[in-house]
């Protein structure tokens, strides 16, 4: 009995409410912690995504290293065929009456470089002639599914040349459609370098689509600026 009582003593000493705050308070020993589980898994969570983000890191360098290492394409042969071209040239030549007009006397400036990495050929040029000044762009690139090198012209009137550039030897053959106010012509250029690389002729032919063609121009070019050395 007393056994007992003191028992109910020392309880009732235990669950004594605390000062201020309603119910009973456990004591310390009879509390129950976090389960060790939980820790364990969220820290397992946390070693996985570091693991993550570790092998995406290393992924990214590996494939930036690679790239880095991967040689920058080039331009193949076709294209060099066309250096003879660079550099700044004067010409004169004269128009033959024909289906554009009836003919005359032109000057001009034409200055030639690689463009783009050395993939294309780029020309510009300033004409004075029978029908005022006018500017034009040439772009010229190899096509490596056609295997052939393409090359279109545009001028400031809205015409425009489109059509392939053979190049044998020290010859450039310009073939193709050339629009001038909206109607079609054949066209045919031959570009010819002199031995000494700096003179050249340039004569045209043109005709309606269908028709055979006929004389357009002659003229001749002087290179008065070589390219820059790179």
């Amino acid at each position: 009995m007393a056994a007992f009582v003191g028992s109910r003593i020392v309880l009732r000493t235990l669950l004594k409410p605390r000062s201020g705050v309603g119910g009973l308070i456990a004591p310390s020993f009879l509390r129950v912690s976090a389960p060790q589980e939980k820790h364990t898994y969220i820290s397992r969570r946390v070693a996985m995504l570091r693991i993550s983000v570790f092998a995406l890191v290393l992924v990214v360098c590996f494939a930036t290293a690679l790239q880095a290492q991967a040689p920058a394409p080039k331009p193949g042969p076709e294209v060099k065929k066309l250096h003879v071209g660079i550099g700044h040239w004067t010409y004169e030549g004269t128009y033959k009456p024909g289906p554009l007009g009836s003919g005359g006397n032109f000057t001009g400036e034409f200055t030639g470089q690689m463009i783009l990495g050395g993939f294309f050929y780029q020309g510009r040029w300033t004409e004075k002639g029978p029908g005022g000044e006018a500017h034009g762009i040439e772009i010229d690139g190899y096509e490596p599914v056609n295997k052939n090198i393409t090359s279109t012209f545009y001028v400031d009137d809205g015409s425009r040349f489109s059509g392939t550039l053979t190049v044998t030897g020290n010859t450039w053959t310009y073939e193709g459609m050339f629009t001038v106010a909206g109607k079609p012509y054949q066209f045919k250029g031959t570009f010819v370098l002199a031995p000494d690389m700096v003179n050249a002729t340039y004569n045209c032919e043109i005709a309606p689509e269908g028709q055979p063609l006929v004389p357009w121009f002659d003229s001749k070019y002087t290179k008065v600026k070589p390219a820059a050395n790179k």
